[in-house]
């Protein structure tokens, strides 16, 4: 790699630096970090009086210094206006990461928005209205008047329905539960929005319906139950790669035999070893092979099962633990639905599987290890050594405790609503769940930090939004975080159709003086009636959805604005505020406010004051003003949680729910379930039927019949989500100026392909390209293709299929490969050698 920072020196950090909590904003982990900021014209010195570590910098330091930190975590940014050093580094104190920073998370300074050292300039610093035909700046009055001005009129004249909108619902990223209630209150709370989507799929539902009707969350444990496991389990995922810090801080110690002591300590009567590990995955990751580097291949089980298969593999598991007797026959008794309870579900695309009792589920989903071996490829005898793995009780008899773990391979995979079930069913058959060592818990993408009013009028299954647009319903989009364009399925079409409805209106906006502000609502709204879509984009940074939009407004992000999250464990910290947003940009909070004080005032001028009235309620200032009209009031142990008491507790925080405020600490909890009663309305945890029916989403066997490769797809270390603060970034571009397609070498040579040669992937959907990286480890006929990248998206090959509950399956899609150009100049400088690593 070319990149270089030629950052020879580093200011010093001095003793009187102004130090804020931070939670790096980028992967669910939720690293804890410090901030710390000191006018420009000054630094600290090496004395230890002189400098915040209070360590003599003339000496030589350790290798594992707290007193180091690197170019990347330095900037010069705006602070009320005035320049300042700026250094973000990890905290050491923080039990998430104990000091250790991700690429991504040892990046967050040097990605922050500087004018001094030009970092970021891609950001948004003012709305920008389609004006003169093109994109043009504006105030935010001028925007949000059009704004509420078109959207009350399509509203009134089509009802709620004709509002479509499409929502990120995370909480880290820059959005924070102040976003989700912003957004939340505005269109579940004055409106009744039904047709909307999340941010990186194509309807507003939950990616785990199963497990929650089943009566378990789906971040249930504690990263420290890493440490404690005896077996972690873990499918669809690559923590080495997109949690890297607790794969590195809670995974390996326990892998490697050094979390042995607080096994001991915390569970002194057990007899303890080093923990194992089961992954199941199509293709042999990193994360394979950092594991078998630090527990020994002896101690790490590998299942490469044919694509979409997980569903057998499980039940075959299940069929061997219970014929075995290795069931946790007390917890199944005490904590589950009683043998011949009624069946609840199955009846519908809303409830598409059977909830049971244990036994009930066990005869339905019996499968034996031969026919399992025979559908997923795994053999018969490594899907025994993962049951015994999990279930048979350790000498003296106790039992094991196995944590179970998942992420987008499942979820975004074949018959998501019943594999995700049938995951649940081996962790309650063998009581694993609210139990040290235990939990059958999503490893996650983003951070998270939920808080809405209800959504029940959004209905399940939910609408099919992306589907819904291409087929010209709807008139106006309100687009919050998130870029369809490239996260969603059948992108392709859906890329065509939208410009091709966007531009009407554009076209329209073009015919009318600007100033005359009732002709061009007019104008906007025939052409709206006429086929068109006026699109409203709110985000950090330009995207390729926002090219087609006609107004876009300016987002701040974290560490510019105070926000709060929770992380994977469900840890709740506050990022404080340490430097100002780019121009005129706010949070996405405040902005949803604004959006509903101006439709408000635009209703009550069309003489409609019972409506303006659900408007009421937006009178928010600052951040903190929407969390404690939203957090505070309304989360479960929302009230003991204020923004003072999160910045007592630093970067450790507390573990959601909380349920107490004692000795100046809130009292979080660290596992759910501990009691034993579960989210079902009768407290008991229900079984699910998991029948195998083959690739289930529409049109799936029959891509998988006409095209040889596999297109699997997923992330990279370097590149956060759709690589949206990337783009412009010149240590990520230069790594992956193209999306990866990882391939096996024998297919490469059969189509003549070089590595870092340009191919086209292509099928019935559509096409994208990708750059060739040969990679030993990979089947034939099995890719591996970098998702939702800016220069090659692979949403443009996946056709449309989706669950009963319009969960997407990304995962598995098949197509073509062809060579389209030899490697460019932008590839030829690039290593493509293979990346595991050996000590």
């Amino acid at each position: 790699m070319a990149y270089k920072r030629n950052t020879d020196r580093l200011p010093i950090i001095p003793a009187n630096a102004t130090r804020k909590n931070v939670v790096c904003h980028y992967c669910i982990v939720g690293c804890g970090y410090h901030a710390y900021t000191w006018p420009v014209n000054e630094q600290g010195g090496t004395d230890a009086s002189d400098n915040a570590f209070g360590t003599d910098l003339s000496q030589q330091q350790g290798a594992e210094t707290e007193a180091w930190y690197s170019p990347s975590m330095y900037n010069i940014v705006k602070q009320d206006g005035r320049d300042v050093h700026m250094v973000i580094k990890p905290d050491v104190n923080c039990s998430v990461n104990g000091g250790l920073a991700s690429i991504r998370g040892g990046r967050m300074a040097e990605m922050s928005y500087s004018t001094a050292r030009q970092t970021q300039q891609q950001r948004l610093t003012d709305p920008l209205v389609w004006r003169y035909g093109q994109m043009q700046p504006t105030s935010w009055d001028d925007a949000l008047d059009l704004v509420a001005r078109v959207t009350a009129e399509i509203v009134k004249q089509r009802g709620e329905d004709a509002l479509f909108v499409s929502a990120a619902d995370h909480g880290g990223a820059g959005g924070g539960y102040e976003f989700t209630w912003g957004t939340g209150k505005l269109y579940f709370g004055a409106m009744k929005v039904k047709n909307i989507r999340i941010h990186n799929r194509p309807a507003y539902n939950s990616e785990v319906h199963a497990t929650r009707d089943m009566g378990v969350g789906e971040l249930n444990n504690a990263y420290e139950d890493a440490q404690l496991a005896d077996t972690i389990f873990v499918v669809g995922a690559n923590p080495l790669e997109t949690q890297t810090n607790y794969f590195l801080n809670h995974w390996v110690p326990n892998l490697r035999g050094t979390s042995l002591g607080k096994k001991q300590e915390m569970m002194p009567d057990e007899p303890h070893a080093r923990g194992r590990i089961v992954i199941v995955d199509p293709r042999r990751t990193v994360t394979v092979n950092a594991c078998e580097v630090e527990a020994g291949k002896d101690n790490v089980l590998h299942l490469p099962i044919n694509a979409g298969t997980d569903m057998v593999l499980f039940n075959a598991i299940l069929t061997h633990i219970a014929d075995q007797g290795w069931v946790d026959q007390d917890f199944i008794d005490n904590y589950t639905a009683a043998p011949g309870s009624d069946p609840i579900g199955g009846d519908s695309d809303a409830k598409p599987a059977a909830l049971v009792d244990f036994q009930t589920a066990v005869e339905a989903n019996r499968t034996s290890l031969d026919e399992a071996a025979k559908i997923t490829g795994v053999s018969a005898d490594d899907i025994a050594k993962a049951a015994e793995w999990i279930a048979q009780p350790k000498d003296g008899g106790a039992r094991r405790r196995t944590m179970f773990s998942y992420e987008k391979g499942l979820i975004w995979g074949n018959d998501n609503y019943r594999t995700n079930g049938a995951l649940l069913n081996l962790a309650l058959a063998t009581g694993n769940v609210g139990r040290l060592g235990g939990g059958c818990v999503r490893l996650g993408g983003h951070q998270e930090g939920y808080v809405r009013p209800n959504e029940a009028h959004v209905g399940r299954p939910a609408a099919y939004v992306d589907k819904l647009l291409i087929e010209g319903s709807g008139g106006v989009h309100h687009i919050w975080g998130c870029d369809n364009y490239k996260t969603t399925l059948n992108a392709m079409e859906f890329k065509r159709v939208y410009k091709q409805r966007t531009d009407k209106v554009k076209d329209a906006m073009n015919s009318v003086p600007y100033g005359d502000r009732e002709a061009m609502v007019k104008a906007i709204v025939d052409a709206i009636n006429d086929g068109g879509l006026f699109a409203v984009d709110v985000d950090i940074v330009p995207t390729r959805i926002g090219e087609a939009c006609q107004v876009v407004l300016p987002a701040a992000t974290s560490g510019e604005i105070n926000l709060t999250s929770m992380n994977g464990e469900r840890r709740m910290r506050l990022t404080e505020k340490y430097m100002d947003p780019p121009g005129q940009a706010m949070g996405d909070g405040i902005i949803a406010a604004r959006i509903a004080n101006h439709m408000e005032r635009v209703l009550r001028e069309m003489g409609d004051d019972a409506y303006a009235d659900q408007f009421k309620g937006f009178d928010w200032q600052t951040e903190e003003d929407v969390f404690m009209d939203g957090y505070h009031q309304n989360a479960a142990g929302g009230e003991f949680v204020t923004y003072d008491r999160l910045r007592a507790m630093g970067t450790n925080g507390f573990q959601e729910p909380a349920v107490g405020y004692e000795d100046g600490k809130i009292i979080g909890s660290p596992r759910l379930y501990t009691d034993g009663k579960f989210g079902t309305e009768d407290g008991k945890a229900r079984f699910c039927v998991a029948e195998w029916t083959g690739l289930q989403a529409p049109g799936k066997e029959e891509q998988k019949a006409k095209f040889p490769f596999l297109i699997n797809n997923g992330r990279a270390n370097q590149v956060w989500q759709s690589a949206y603060l990337d783009v412009d970034n010149e240590l990520v571009m230069d790594r992956w100026p193209y999306p990866f397609i990882e391939m096996s070498p024998d297919d490469m040579s059969d189509l003549g392909i070089n590595e870092g040669d340009l191919v086209e992937v292509f099928n019935d959907s559509g096409s994208t390209q990708a750059m060739a990286y040969p990679t030993p480890t990979a089947k034939r006929g099995e890719t591996f293709m970098l998702f939702g990248y800016p220069t090659g998206v692979q949403g443009n090959v996946v056709n449309d299929g989706v669950n009963e509950l319009i969960i997407p399956n990304y995962k598995q899609t098949w197509g073509d490969i062809r060579k389209i150009a030899d490697a460019p100049q932008s590839v030829k400088h690039l290593s493509f050698k293979s990346k595991e690593y050996a000590l």
